[in-house]
């Protein structure tokens, strides 16, 4: 069975300007319930923020997140990929890098994200695929009563 790409498991992306306030992220996180937002500038990618880092941000400074911009506590250079990059490397560079996310890229510019949750979820359901599968097997393997 060949290995899907990453574009079957990437979810649509919420973004935000640059020039938001850190305030507007944590409303824009809440309001989808996510924890990452590519960061764009003109269209551009430049950079993603997490709800880690706007915490952390705000643990360690005397912050004002309401006047505050998104390019203060974002990551610039995140880790993008193509829509059709394999899965499994994918999920090997975010292991070995030990990254969250995954922006998705395209002609058009973003076109997804892929994050650790997202893994989880492509994890859970190979798992109940093989317990499926095992069970059918399971079950052709019974000895049938005459």
């Amino acid at each position: 069975m060949p290995i899907p790409a990453v574009s079957h498991y990437m979810q649509k992306p919420i973004t935000i300007e640059r020039t938001a306030s850190l305030a507007e992220a944590h409303r824009v996180m809440r309001q989808y319930q996510i924890r990452h937002l590519p960061v764009l500038e003109g269209g551009n990618l430049v950079g993603v923020v997490t709800q880690r880092d706007l915490n952390l941000l705000a643990s360690v400074s005397e912050a004002d997140i309401e006047n505050s911009k998104v390019d203060k506590a974002m990551t610039e250079h995140p880790f993008i990929v193509t829509s059709d990059t394999a899965l499994d490397e994918v999920l090997d560079i975010m292991a070995d890098h030990k990254y969250s996310s995954v922006i998705v890229m395209g002609r058009a510019g973003v076109e997804g994200i892929f994050t650790a949750a997202d893994a989880c979820r492509v994890f859970a359901e190979m798992l109940r695929d093989q317990a499926g599968m095992s069970m059918e097997h399971h079950e052709a393997s019974r000895p049938r009563p005459p």
